[in-house]
This record gives C-alpha cells, sequence and structure tokens, in this order.
C-alpha cells in the first residue's frame, strides 16, 4: 500500500542464491516508509538543538519538534486540551504516565498485555501505587465481565489494556473499557504500540484518557514514541527525566518544574525521530479510509487459510468473540522449537518472522506455550506473495524437516554450516554471545 525501505531488498539462501526478504516481522519492528525517510533526509541538513537557539536551524528545528506535536495528536484524535510528550517508545511513555499516577492509586491490567504495559506500574510502589492483573478470559464478553468485577472490588486509578495483542493481533473495543473505567471512577490507558500502525485510534470518540505509542512499530524507525491524553496527572506527577528543559526556575537547593510536555522532556529530544514519527503520522492518515484495514485483513485471511491447510500447524487465539484482529497471526509447529522454525524460513526461504515468549511471557505461560511460538505479522508493504512464501516454507518443513543441519547457538537455532555473506557492519557472528533480550 506504501513503499517501504527495503522492499526489494536480496538476502542470501543458506541453501544458495538470494530471495527478496519477506519481512513478516513488522510488529516487533517496522521498516521506514520511504516517504518517512525522504523526510528524514530532508530535515537533516537543518538539524540543530532545539528551544531558545537564535540561529536559522535551530528555529526550523523547533518548529519541526513543535509542529509534530499537533500532527500526532490529530493523528490519534486527541482533544484540545490533551498534550503530547515525546518519549522514546511505548515503554517509555507508559512509564511516563506511571510517574504521575496519584499516590496511593491502584492500576488494573490483563495478563495478555505486553511488558510494557505489566511493568512499569510495578516500579511506583515507593509512593503506594500498586498494580493488579486480571486473567482474561477465553471470550471477550467474559474478560470484560471480569474487569467489570475487578474495578467494583477497589478503587481503581487507573485501567491500563492493550488496544491489540502483540501475540494474537485480537483488539479490544476501548469505548466499552472507557465506559466500564469511567463508571468506576477510574481512567483509562491504552497500549497502542500495535493497535495504531493497523487501525485509527481517536481517543476524543472513544474516551481513552491516553494513549502510548512508538514509532519503530509505526514506519518510523529513529527512536522517537509518544504519550498523548489529558494534562493534570501530567502537570502533577514525577519528572521522567530531571535536567535542563524540565525546568522553570533551578536553585541551589530547590526548583521549579515545567509543566507537560516540557516536564517530562529533561534533556536534548530526538528531533529526527520526531519529524519521522509525524511523517509517518501523516503517510498513513492520508491513506483512504478502511483501505489499510482491507489490505491487512486480506492477507491475514490468506495466511490464517493456508496454515490451516499445513499439518501439525496450530493458530494461537485468545479472546473468542473479538471485534476484529489486526494483521498478526501466531501459529506452533508440531514437534518443531519455534526458534528453529524461524530460523529455518530465514536461512533457507528469506522470511523474517519472530519466535519465542514476545515479551508477554504471563499470556504464554497460561496458554501452556513454555518454549513460545512464532509469530507472523503483516502491513502496508506486505504482499500476497510473501504471505504464499511462508506457508510453502512451512510445509517444506513439515513434509522433508530443515534442508541443512541446524544447532542452538547462544541460546538461538542457526545453521551448522552457515555460508551467508554477512555485510561488514552488520556481521552477527562478531557478536556471539550476546544475551537475548526479554527472555524470549
Amino acid at each position: 500500500m506504501l513503499p517501504v525501505v527495503g522492499g526489494e531488498e536480496q538476502v542470501p539462501l543458506v541453501t544458495g542464491g538470494t530471495a527478496r526478504y519477506a519481512n513478516l516481522d513488522v510488529a516487533a519492528s517496522a521498516p521506514a516508509l520511504c516517504w518517512v525517510a525522504d523526510h528524514v533526509e530532508r530535515v537533516l541538513p537543518l538539524y540543530a538543538s532545539v528551544h531558545r537557539g537564535a540561529g536559522y536551524a535551530s528555529q526550523v528545528s523547533t518548529a519541526v519538534l513543535e509542529g509534530a506535536r499537533d500532527v500526532v495528536g490529530a493523528f490519534l484524535g486527541a482533544r484540545e486540551d490533551d498534550v503530547v510528550v515525546w518519549t522514546r517508545n511505548t515503554t517509555d511513555a507508559l512509564a511516563v504516565l506511571a510517574g504521575c499516577v496519584p499516590d496511593g492509586g491502584s492500576v488494573l491490567t490483563l495478563d495478555l498485555e505486553h511488558h510494557a504495559n505489566l511493568l512499569p506500574w510495578r516500579t511506583q510502589a515507593h509512593r503506594g501505587v500498586t498494580s493488579r492483573v486480571v486473567t482474561a478470559a477465553p471470550t471477550l464478553e467474559g474478560t470484560l465481565a471480569a474487569l467489570e468485577a475487578a474495578l467494583a472490588e477497589e478503587p481503581t486509578a487507573l485501567l491500563a489494556v492493550t488496544g491489540a495483542s502483540n501475540v494474537t493481533g485480537e483488539e479490544l473495543p476501548l469505548r466499552r473499557l472507557a465506559d466500564l473505567a469511567h463508571a468506576a471512577g477510574a481512567r483509562l490507558a491504552v497500549d497502542a504500540a500495535q493497535l495504531a500502525p493497523h487501525r485509527a485510534v481517536d481517543v476524543a470518540r472513544d474516551g481513552v484518557d491516553w494513549v502510548a505509542l512508538s514509532g519503530h512499530k509505526l514506519y518510523a524507525p529513529f527512536g522517537a514514541g509518544a504519550l498523548v491524553g489529558r494534562r493534570d496527572w501530567l502537570d502533577a506527577g514525577t519528572p521522567h527525566l530531571a535536567g535542563g528543559g524540565a525546568v522553570e526556575e533551578v536553585g541551589a537547593d530547590d526548583v521549579r518544574w515545567a509543566a507537560a510536555p516540557a516536564r517530562h522532556e529533561g534533556g536534548t529530544p530526538n528531533v529526527l525521530g520526531v519529524a519521522a514519527l509525524a511523517a509517518a503520522c501523516e503517510a498513513l492518515g492520508a491513506l483512504a479510509p478502511g483501505a489499510l484495514e482491507a489490505h491487512e485483513a486480506a492477507l491475514r485471511e490468506r495466511l490464517v487459510r493456508g496454515l490451516a491447510d499445513v499439518a501439525g500447524v496450530r493458530v494461537v487465539e485468545t479472546l473468542a468473540g473479538a471485534p476484529s484482529s489486526i494483521g498478526v497471526v501466531t501459529f506452533t509447529v508440531e514437534g518443531v522449537a519455534p526458534g528453529l522454525v524461524a530460523a529455518v524460513l530465514s536461512a533457507e526461504h528469506g522470511i523474517g518472522v519472530r519466535d519465542g515468549r514476545f515479551c508477554a511471557h504471563p499470556l504464554l505461560a497460561r496458554l501452556g506455550l513454555p518454549e513460545g511460538a512464532v509469530r507472523a505479522s503483516v502491513g502496508v508493504g506486505s504482499r500476497a506473495d510473501d504471505v504464499d512464501r511462508l506457508v510453502a516454507g512451512l510445509r517444506a518443513l513439515v513434509a522433508h524437516g530443515p534442508a541443512v543441519g541446524y544447532a542452538l547457538v547462544d541460546g538461538r537455532w542457526a545453521p551448522v554450516e552457515d555460508t551467508r555473506p554477512w555485510p561488514s557492519w552488520g556481521d552477527p557472528t562478531a557478536r556471539a554471545g550476546v544475551a537475548r533480550p526479554c527472555g524470549g
């Protein structure tokens, strides 16, 4: 639907020759839109430190940074008095909000959340902030009922949920969640890291109080994210990064902190990352309404249908009755470790997928998948051929096994004799022994 950088990239195969790289791992980090890369290239010659600078480049960069707040806010349907805080990613954004939950407040989450929406709340115990985790039911309606019951059990300051599961792609109904939270006197924060790249998000329409997202999942992989929402908690909360830019006045023994967003943006901001994020929002926002959803739905349906025809493959689902699912499909292959499946798809077919527990350990444990699973995800640059190649690769693996030998190396499956050439500036064999993040 939109061209992405590297969309025609050829990668070497361990069996010989090359193939166009089929990037079915966009849910982890999406490739840059060509639109985004071009915009960063335009901005870069006038990149400079923002605010307080009289120089031409500084004034241009300040305009880029501040103008991007309007673009990102509009993309998310922000209310007129909402604030846009620049962060590094969704995890960082939710950490900002965690520091602003009122002292003694209780935060409620589901067990299907990404760690980004499970762990930040646990860091605030010194202020009396507590967090509770509700086990999601097998159905959407059962899950909503469980949340309603948990909200009624004790006073809750914040309900924090994902907009779409990063494991299964299943969406949650934001308007209904907002109504549940507000009826109980709580507020609603949404982890939109997976939702925003695939669906139109409108915080005003749905009554969402805060939304967090990452540029690197939104086709802007230049290190920026955002927290967007109501100002009052953010104006009163603990400054996220104490330092220059976050203050109004500093004395030898005291400090007067600035209001949000500056309060949480200490240090020199990521101007290029913010420019990239705003450009991605503009590009996605310019698509015809419903076009992206239809594109991804067709690819997802094609993939699920293809997987159903491969012996021993099972698609993972958790919420029967969910409104719909974004372009994420997680599956297992009977008798084959998820990491080996991913390694074979990469080395023999030039296909990128994700394997492991997807930074959602509680959910994978409940699903009885201690080794994790395999996740394929599509986006604006995905093609039907990508999906067909994945299904064909799995069919070959199930029918004949791997074409070459594989072994575990530093916790990852890899060809025993890997003859593929690697770029000198990105050779993984030069970084042996690096620990896997997130425990898989």
